[in-house]
């Protein structure tokens, strides 16, 4: 039995907030530029080989003030792709945030190539105060319990393959922990979205580890934008 963990990979990007900036400049036939520097060298002159670039002032407060005042549509001509790689039961949570967003799945209606598994470090108990969720409080260790029922429910399925089972009923005995990976593209406005909702401490901790991949990628890409979006 193989284990893997969750996986975010940022493969694409296009735009950055002067993106942002312009698509909302545009009402009024406007267009904004970068400031360009330069980063000093150990002997406190300008590096020229390495210039850096920045908003201006005026350009951070327009987003500030889009952000705050919802002005979305200028926050959707920016967009991300990321190939993810997460359990069965963390994508099907995932997958119903659609807006704005398109997801294509690896489908094992036409791989049968050796399935990966996920288990996590500990279990944890389920929580007193929501009818759905959990604590921090651990339940104990039970992944040598889980990896019987998960050997068992892999050699059923390799028997069927086996035996001439066709992918797409075979899967069906595969537990909801058996990673697959999609790939998720959508705009900064939609996956700023998913992380504000996905962020929450209320929400799964599988599910919140996805997020934070999300989170820490889009960040750097777009820093002016995501932290007026995104609120941790």
């Amino acid at each position: 039995m193989i284990t893997a963990p969750i996986q975010v990979q940022m493969t694409d990007v296009m735009g950055t907030d002067m993106s942002v900036v312009n698509a909302a400049r545009v009402s009024f036939d406007k267009r904004s530029e970068w400031d360009f520097g330069f980063a000093l060298d150990a002997d406190g002159c300008k590096d020229y080989s390495e210039p850096t670039r920045k908003l201006n002032d005026a350009d951070c407060k327009l987003i500030r003030y889009l952000a705050e005042h919802n002005h979305w549509s200028p926050f959707s001509h920016a967009f991300a792709s990321f190939r993810i790689k997460a359990p069965i039961f963390v994508a099907r949570q995932l997958v119903k945030h659609t807006v704005g967003l398109a997801w294509n799945e690896v489908s094992r209606r036409y791989v049968s190539s050796e399935p990966e598994f996920y288990l996590p470090d500990y279990w944890r108990k389920s929580a007193s105060n929501v009818k759905q969720g959990s604590s921090a409080e651990v339940a104990g260790h039970f992944n040598i319990v889980a990896e019987k029922a998960i050997d068992r429910c892999l050699k059923t399925y390799q028997l069927m393959l086996d035996e001439g089972v066709c992918a797409e009923q075979a899967r069906m005995i595969l537990p909801q922990n058996t990673m697959t990976e999609w790939v998720w593209s959508g705009s900064l406005y939609a996956f700023a979205r998913v992380c504000n909702l996905r962020l929450d401490s209320h929400t799964q901790v599988e599910t919140r580890e996805v997020a934070q991949g999300i989170h820490k990628a889009m960040q750097s890409k777009f820093p002016e934008s995501w932290k007026v979006l995104v609120k941790t």
